[in-house]
């Protein structure tokens, strides 16, 4: 039975990632020359942008064996506009490299994914690269691991000639060495015995311990996501990789699951293939899949018929007969599948882990007014890929909205659109996503019963709620007031109705109650409902009002001593409050809140003003109210349900225009 390794390779952009990449499928036989991201002839970047601008776009997966197992790639893109594909490929590893320059050491997005790694328990590995470039410091870069991820990273080699063209990792842990009194070896030798009792006290008795009870040791360490074995290497020259390779093998714990288990399986990804047409990837927890099987997919509660199943072989899809427990593939057929639904029984399959959420919104507009439906159609293909885009196509206006992360998403788009659809595209500046919520309690009321026939009575009522709550709906009425198919139509209106508030922004934090309703037994027609509950909830928030939400960043901030009164003042100007900072000899760190509509373009200028000197990390931690000239009120897109007469007539089919 062939042993599977599902092992992603992350990092801050620029680290090296795919470079390592690279140079593990040239080390295990796979490709017969490692790629070059700057001469955009990488595997994994099969993008035309991707090799273009030198950076990954998309995550990518390559296959090949090593040590008798087969080890699954997966290398996923460095830049924090993409972390929607990084956090997507969270859910199907077992293993993982955190790849970090000796010269740049931990940076924003280091920060960023290894916190997310920690908090789905994924064993880690990490691998320092660049010790051959001017200014490597294997020490400096060990201490900001230490200080920032985790005290427990344990280096297993040793940098020669670090900062000079010659450099070049050597082992430290070995058989031969670990009886030696090098300091090195002592500090690992005690770092392992630590946690595990039994060594321990053997340890502490002065009986000698063999390397290689104590490499298991390690190696259980690493697999419950403790101890982090940490490797060097010029991953350019191709240094370092085999031991790196090794080092998956001996410590990445292999893919859990059994092939007679019922299967159990998650769509990571979506893609259009210009011969396959939509594929899905999927990583397999338990059970199988082979051709022509009926898979039930459990998020939809719909079954597909499996049409083909392949492989990805350097950038290549080859067909496999089946897809077993532990492998990750791509699955041909499951036309309505989408990123992250379940196949078969959800038991084994882990909780994703949230790293961004789209801070900015854009029009998309074709070159032409010929290409609009055609511009529709890709970027419903591109959001199909990529949910978090969440296109909203509003044909009457002519308009096409998307969510992004940031400015560079934005050419990664306008490239994609030209490379794969042959249109040219235009995007607006991109505005802050701001949010609504009512501002006190309130009743919305619509009496829908003309023109007939039709027939929708009922009473709202509208409740706030604390920030984060979300939205909560319920129905106090029972089926002799209105009838349940009617209810239902009330209760699947009610997200649409709350995507665009008296501000134009979506609404949140609230409760929404059905306390009073009616329907007739002639004049109710299917549908009345749904033309009635977004009039009724724009009612009642026009009664309530709504208190506009912004955006708001955790932010930790490390930077030099002598900058502190500098960094403080401009952070204050920005809205942020922040804590008594932390000084740490010759550096501080501050940790604090910032508006996202005040700090999107900080971390640049605080390099920039720096000179390198600052870092800061950021997550967004959630929506907060703020006035409307801290904010930004939106014009409502589309008919509002407001205008009464248009919106009945538009919903009803007898209006096309504005």
């Amino acid at each position: 039975m062939t042993t599977f390794r599902n092992v992603g390779i992350l990092a801050h952009v620029d680290a090296g990632k795919t470079t390592v990449t690279e140079q593990m499928l040239f080390a295990a036989g796979a490709i017969t020359s490692p790629g070059s991201v700057d001469k955009g002839t990488s595997t994994t970047d099969t993008l035309g942008v991707e090799r273009e601008r030198g950076i990954s776009v998309r995550l990518a997966t390559a296959s090949f064996p090593w040590r008798g197992g087969c080890v699954n790639l997966v290398d996923t893109p460095g830049h924090v506009d993409f972390c929607a594909e990084v956090e997507r490929s969270l859910r199907v590893l077992d293993g993982a490299v955190l790849v970090i320059s000796a010269v740049e050491g931990v940076q924003a997005q280091t920060t960023t994914i290894f916190n997310a790694l920690q908090a789905m328990a994924i064993p880690t590995l990490i691998f320092i690269n660049k010790i051959d470039r001017l200014g490597a410091d294997v020490s400096r870069v060990l201490a900001e691991v230490e200080q920032e991820l985790t005290p427990h990273a344990i280096l297993l080699q040793r940098a020669r000639l670090q900062g000079e063209a010659d450099a070049a990792p050597e082992m430290a842990w070995t058989a031969a060495d670990v009886d030696t009194d090098d300091p090195q070896i002592q500090a690992i030798v005690e770092t392992i015995a630590e946690q595990d009792d039994g060594l321990l006290a053997r340890f502490l008795e002065g009986t000698p311990l063999t390397f290689r009870e104590l490499d298991r040791a390690l190696a259980a360490a690493t697999a419950t996501g403790h101890h982090h074995p940490t490797l060097l290497g010029v991953a350019k020259n191709g240094l370092g990789i085999a031991e790196l390779l090794d080092a998956v093998d001996r410590y990445l714990p292999a893919a859990p699951g059994r092939d007679d288990e019922e299967l159990s399986a998650l769509v990571y990804r979506i893609d259009h293939h210009p011969r396959l047409g939509r594929t899905a990837g999927v990583r397999v927890f338990g059970g199988r899949i082979t051709t022509r099987d009926s898979v039930l997919n459990h998020t939809r509660d719909r079954a597909n018929t499996v049409s083909q199943l392949k492989k990805i072989h350097t950038g290549k899809h080859e067909d496999i007969r089946v897809l077993t427990a532990g492998d990750i593939g791509v699955v041909c057929g499951l036309a309505e599948a989408r990123v992250g639904d379940i196949l078969g029984c959800p038991g084994s399959v882990p909780q994703g882990n949230r790293l961004a959420a789209p801070l900015l919104t854009v029009m998309a507009v074709p070159e032409t007014e010929a290409d609009f439906i055609r511009l529709a159609e890709a970027l419903h293909q591109l959001a199909d890929e990529d949910p978090l885009l969440d296109l909203e196509f509003l044909p009457d206006q002519h308009e096409l909205h998307v969510k992004i992360t940031g400015w560079i998403q934005i050419e990664v788009l306008e490239s994609l659109l030209l490379e794969r659809y042959g249109l040219r595209a235009t995007f607006s500046n991109p505005t802050i996503i701001y949010k609504e919520t009512p501002s006190r309690i309130g009743h919305g009321y619509e009496r829908y019963w003309m023109p007939k026939p039709c027939w929708a009575i009922m009473k709202l009522l509208i409740e706030p709620l604390p920030r984060g709550s979300g939205v909560h709906y319920e129905s106090r009425l029972g089926v002799n007031d209105v009838a349940q198919k009617y209810q239902n139509e009330v209760a699947q209106t009610i997200g649409r109705a709350l995507r665009q508030g008296i501000k134009g922004w979506e609404v949140t934090d609230l409760k929404i109650i059905l306390v009073e309703g009616e329907d007739h037994p002639v004049h109710s027609r299917p549908g009345n409902f749904k033309i009635a509950t977004p009039m009724a909830v724009m009612n009642g928030l026009t009664e309530t009002d709504t208190t506009l939400l912004e955006p708001i960043l955790e932010f930790r901030l490390a930077a030099a001593r002598d900058l502190l009164g500098g960094i403080t003042a401009d952070l204050a100007r920005r809205r942020a409050t922040f804590g008594t900072p932390e000084v740490l000899g010759e550096r501080f760190v501050l940790e604090g809140r910032i508006p996202a509509a005040t700090s999107l373009d900080y971390p640049v200028q605080l390099a920039s003003r720096s000179g390198g000197k600052a870092k800061i990390f950021t997550r967004l931690c959630g929506y907060e109210a703020c006035t409307l000239e801290q904010g930004q009120v939106a014009a409502y897109r589309g008919i509002s349900p407001l205008d009464r007469a248009k919106y009945i007539l538009k919903m009803r089919g007898a209006m096309t225009g504005d």
